[in-house]
Formats: structure tokens, sequence, C-alpha cells
């Protein structure tokens, strides 16, 4: 009898490791070191603020290009970014104050923090329809996962996240306009730079934290539900233990 050969796991996760590299690589190449590293080169090479800002403005435009080639399909972050860069680079030039040139990065991200907050009066929040986009419509999980909708308590966790990355990515905004005014032109670009990954690393580390709080808050109520209905009816049990929700 011939036994069939496990599916070998490690070429998925060999896959997966080396897409999360390059994500990673382009970030560092095209959204934070490219502009950084082109920016002091173009000033010390005796450009103005404003056409060094502008230039290196080409590496994040750069950047989204690449992906969108890659991927075959318009990122609508990608649009959003280059939205921001072509904001900034007219005001900049039209006024030639390189703190408005700055100013793109806030155009993207008040408008993603504006579209979170609106998509709560559509059928589903913005943050439920990335987290399916993530898992896959396709697969096992993924159908699963939008199962789970139906239940009141996932729709309220899924709610509260896309208020949360709504109202934090507006505050992202606020500030990088209040640091461009404060700070020099250097200093806001370098801010202006880091500050989208460090406020997207808390609110991912939140929203895991939230994620499994509210795991461990529904298993509690599931429990106490089923003590509720074993202490009462067996047939009452049967229904409610029959009628408990997966939690997320």
């Amino acid at each position: 009898m011939h036994h069939m050969a496990p599916p070998d796991t490690k070429a998925p996760a060999a896959g997966r490791d080396r897409s999360r590299l390059q994500s990673l690589a382009m970030i560092a190449v095209f959204d934070v070191a490219g502009p950084l590293i082109a920016y002091a080169l173009l000033r010390s090479d005796g450009l103005s603020a404003v056409t060094s800002l502008v230039l290196s403005g080409i590496f994040p435009a750069v950047g989204v290009a690449i992906k969108f080639i890659q991927d075959r399909r318009v990122d609508a972050i990608g649009v959003l970014v280059l939205a921001g860069i072509a904001v900034g680079t007219v005001l900049g030039l039209l006024s030639g104050n390189p703190r408005l040139v700055l100013v793109e990065g806030s155009v993207p991200t008040a408008v993603f923090g504006l579209v979170c907050l609106g998509s709560l009066w559509s059928g589903r929040p913005l943050m439920y329809r990335f987290a399916v986009e993530f898992i896959g419509t396709d697969s096992p999980r993924g159908r699963e996962f939008e199962s789970l909708w139906r239940y009141e308590q996932f729709r309220h966790i899924f709610r509260v996240m896309t208020i949360v990355w709504g109202v934090a990515y507006l505050i992202e905004a606020a500030a990088r306009i209040v640091i461009v005014e404060l700070t020099s032109t250097g200093t806001a670009l370098v801010i202006s730079k880091v500050m989208p990954y460090a406020v997207a690393g808390v609110l991912v580390a939140w929203m895991l934290a939230y994620g499994n709080w509210s795991k461990r808050r529904g298993e509690r109520a599931g429990h106490v539900q089923a003590a509720l209905a074993e202490s009462t009816n067996p047939v009452v049990q049967e229904t409610d233990t029959s009628a408990e929700p997966p939690h997320p």
C-alpha cells in the first residue's frame, strides 16, 4: 500500500517570508531611505528645499508604480499616495514654500481616516474588508470568516477597530501639519517618513490585543450561557449550544 506524501508546507511559508522581505525592502528603499538620501544629496548640491523635496518624491511614486506592475491591479492606498505627492508638488511649486510640499503626507492620511469613518455607514466597515482581502475570499478560511458577519459581537469588533483606525489617522494627519509648521524642513521630512509606520505598528498591536480580549470575553460569555442552560433545561441547553456563534 502506498502512502500519500504529506503536503509540503515549507514552500508556501518560504514564499510568504520572501514576499514579506520584498515588501519591507520596497518600503525601506522607496518610502523611507530613498527620499531622505535623495533630499540630503540634492540639498548638498545646492538645490532649493522645494526642488529637493519634489525630486525626492519620485521615489514613493516609483514604488507605487512597481507595485502596480507586480500586482496588475490598482491599489487604493497607492492612488492616495500619488494624489498626496501631486498636491504637495503643485502647492510647493506654485508657492515656493517647502512646508507646503511636506503637507502631501497629510493628504492620503486624512483621506484614509475619513474613508474609515465613512465606511461605518456602509454595509461593511473598512477594516473588515481589509481583513477579508488579506485572508482571501476564495479560501475555506476566508469563507468561514465572512460567515461570522451575521453575529452582532463580530460586527461590533470590526466597527470599533474601524473607528479607532479612522480617528488615529486623522490625528496623525493633524500632527504632521503641526510638525511641518514647528520644525525645520529636514526634521519634518524625517518624521513624516517614519511616523506612518510607527502609527501603523501601534495600531496593529492594539488591534491584536483588542481581538484577543474580545475573543476571551466572548468565550467567558459562552461559558456562562452554557452553565445557565445546563441548570434549567437540557432542551434549552442543546438549543443554546447549537446557536452559540464562534468567536473571532
